[in-house]
């Protein structure tokens, strides 16, 4: 029989231990023949990124050993950080961000090989030149000072033309094939060989505000030639480059206010729609390597679309233009990559963790190959989200997800009603989904109720709705949170008096404006969370630099407007205690932005907690950090909101102390 315990207080399998301990980052898939190979991040291994092998038989291996860590740093947020080819895995090492190559032969891998030796360079987004015996790739110089420069380049392999035999590439190797631009993504090659497709774009552009398209033919040097531009400008974003088998270039494009799929016609000079729906085929470039298609064979298209924030996996005929949903229990899909008849992803549900998963489209089945969660949970214990619309500010209406808190040992005092924690995600061009998420249910099994917010800004509901932060970053993602909390305290389901908001990043400059200018909640978590935004127009890495010239407007002619948003200028209308959490290490949001914003609210009395953590970046990787954040979080609400957390929970005081 259930025990009546007060919100909050309720004992809960779903430990820090197990999120650490039983949770994994998986991503970057890739079919090489019947076998699969993806990247694992690591927390219990310092959060380490791993590229796995799993052969036919199920048998999984890592490619390459400890303490060796497969990530890109550039654009800090990397993405695409190896590549298999043929007998090889080619990666990017983290510590000193040069190409490495692993040989596969038989079942064994060898030991990583230097291919660069550019020190100042970082590498990402690699493809294989068949034909000239080398690798596409960007490359991001950093040896000049100032502004790092991105080019697109070739990097010759031991033995082929212009490399020295057995030695790694160096800086008069690399063959610089596009420049002059700020950014270039995407590399796409032709089944032939002779032609290449790339992205590209310009400050103060994001890649989902507008990127060009161009195309090009490799000359005989290797050099690129008779490049022109397909697609794209700066109000059209372009996703997703891709050559099928037959040598058409097909890509996305949101020129209709969604990102639906085009083919371009050559012979034409124009691009045919492919399938328009009020859908989205594409997700905003954070990182690189994003897909959400690819060809089964010359007639069948496999693709991945977002209707209102949940994602089917459908086949489209390319003579036909017929869609065609497959039946698959997953409501979260991303990055498919296709081989003939076998699909293979990411993919999640509400009540199934991100895995890697494979489906055969011959039979309609799917196998699950790598869970990030392997330790089971009894549903009985989790909490089903419920996509939720709700009105807000100006007439316009917002979506959430909504979980109530659930825990089968459980229930809470007769008319208690349980406090409530609202989540703004990052980005802010990002967006939240149903997929499983272990840190949420670590929250509602403890008797939290959560709100996770896609506010206006967000990807998912077309360019209209995510183009509503243009301008207006800190005030309609503000009114969209602070209205979803307010829209479930009025609709009598949580405690309109224990309402807390907390975000990493951009989801953080949204928790502490909110906490500045709206009254709704009473404590917040600033994750690695924007203060200063004049600050951070100034000292932020290259990709982001311009960003915030289209959310709050070009620096410093809109200085006015950067101070009237910024919590650090308004912290005396901060007035509810505040627990923050900070990487030194992080290049994208500096520790001096928490740190102003500590000073300023303990200068008033009010009370607020600072946890810094060595060695982290922009978003913790580590086991122990993971594990120490969750759970001061915690003992600071049942602090702030009046209940004893179940356990003994890692606790921060607060300075100066709560006074009640």
């Amino acid at each position: 029989m259930a025990r009546v315990a007060p919100y909050g207080t309720w004992e809960s399998p779903i430990t820090t231990d197990l999120i650490v301990a039983g949770g994994i980052t998986v991503g970057q898939v890739t079919l090489a023949g019947d076998e699969v190979f993806w990247m694992e991040g690591r927390p219990q291994e310092g959060g380490r990124s791993v590229v796995v092998r799993r052969f036919a038989d199920g048998r999984r291996v890592d490619v390459i050993p400890a303490p060796w860590n497969a990530r890109t740093r550039v654009h800090e947020y990397g993405g695409r950080s190896y590549l298999v080819a043929g007998d090889a895995v080619y990666f990017v090492q983290f510590d000193d961000q040069q190409i490495y190559r692993v040989r596969l032969s038989g079942e064994a891998a060898s030991a990583p090989e230097p291919v660069t030796a550019t020190p100042g360079m970082r590498y990402a987004d690699l493809a294989f030149d068949t034909p000239r015996a080398r690798l596409l790739c960007v490359r991001e110089d950093h040896t000049a000072g100032g502004e790092p420069v991105n080019t697109l380049v070739a990097v010759p392999l031991s033995g082929a033309a212009g490399a020295r035999a057995g030695s790694p590439a160096g800086p008069g190797d690399v063959q610089v094939l596009a420049a002059g631009n700020d950014f270039y993504a995407s590399i796409a090659l032709s089944p032939d060989g002779r032609h290449v497709a790339y992205l590209t774009w310009n400050h103060p552009n994001m890649p989902w505000d507008g990127t060009e398209l161009w195309l090009a033919e490799f000359s005989d040097d290797g050099g690129l030639v008779n490049a022109r531009l397909v697609a794209g400008g700066r109000s059209e974003s372009i996703f997703q480059p891709m050559f099928a088998p037959d040598g058409r270039l097909y890509f996305v494009s949101d020129r209709t206010g969604w990102w639906n799929l085009y083919r371009w016609d050559d012979a034409a000079g124009r691009a045919q729609p492919l399938c328009e729906m009020e859908a989205e085929f594409g997700v905003p470039q954070w990182v690189f390597g994003q897909t959400t298609y690819g060809f089964a064979d010359e007639r069948t298209l496999v693709c991945c679309y977002n209707e209102n924030g949940l994602w089917t996996m459908a086949t489209l005929r390319l003579d036909t233009g017929e869609l065609t949903p497959l039946p698959l229990p997953f409501t979260h899909l991303a990055n498919p990559v296709v081989q003939g008849p076998t699909v293979a992803c990411v993919a999640a549900s509400a009540v199934h963790p991100a895995s890697v998963v494979r489906v055969d489209l011959d039979t309609g089945t799917h196998e699950v190959l790598r869970k990030s969660v392997e330790a089971s949970v009894d549903p009985a214990y989790l909490s089903t989200p419920e996509a939720i619309t709700f009105p807000s500010a100006e007439g316009r209406v917002a979506h959430a997800f909504y979980y109530a808190p659930k825990n089968r040992d459980f229930v809470a005092p007769e008319g208690e009603k349980p406090p409530l924690l609202v989540l703004s995600h990052g980005g802010p061009t990002s967006a939240t989904s149903s997929a499983f998420d272990l840190e949420i249910q670590y929250w509602t099994s403890r008797g939290i109720a959560v709100l996770d917010v896609n506010y206006g800004g967000s990807t998912g509901y077309g360019r209209a709705y995510r183009d509503l932060l243009k301008g207006r970053w800190g005030i309609v993602d503000v009114e969209d949170c602070a209205a979803g909390a307010r829209y479930l305290a009025e609709q009598g389901k949580v405690d309109g008096e224990r309402m807390a908001i907390r975000g990493g990043s951009a989801g953080g400059y949204t928790t502490l404006a909110s906490l500045c200018f709206t009254n709704t909640f009473r404590a917040g978590a600033s994750y690695f969370g924007v203060s200063d935004l004049a600050l951070l127009a100034q000292d932020t890495h290259k990709f982001e630099s311009r960003y915030l010239d289209g959310l709050i407007g070009p620096y410093p002619e809109a200085r006015e407007v950067y101070e009237a948003r910024s919590p650090i200028h308004h912290a005396d209308r901060l007035n509810c205690p505040v627990i923050f959490f900070q990487g030194l290490d992080d290049k994208v949001v500096p520790p001096n932005q928490a740190e102003r914003m500590v000073d300023a609210m303990r200068a008033r009395g009010v009370p607020a907690a600072y946890v810094t953590y060595p060695g982290e970046g922009h978003g913790f990787r580590r086991g122990e950090n993971i594990r120490h954040s969750l759970e001061a979080e915690l003992s600071f609400y049942g602090e702030v909101f009046g209940f004893t957390p179940a356990g003994s929970p890692a606790h921060v005081p607060l300075e100066p102390p709560l006074r009640r």
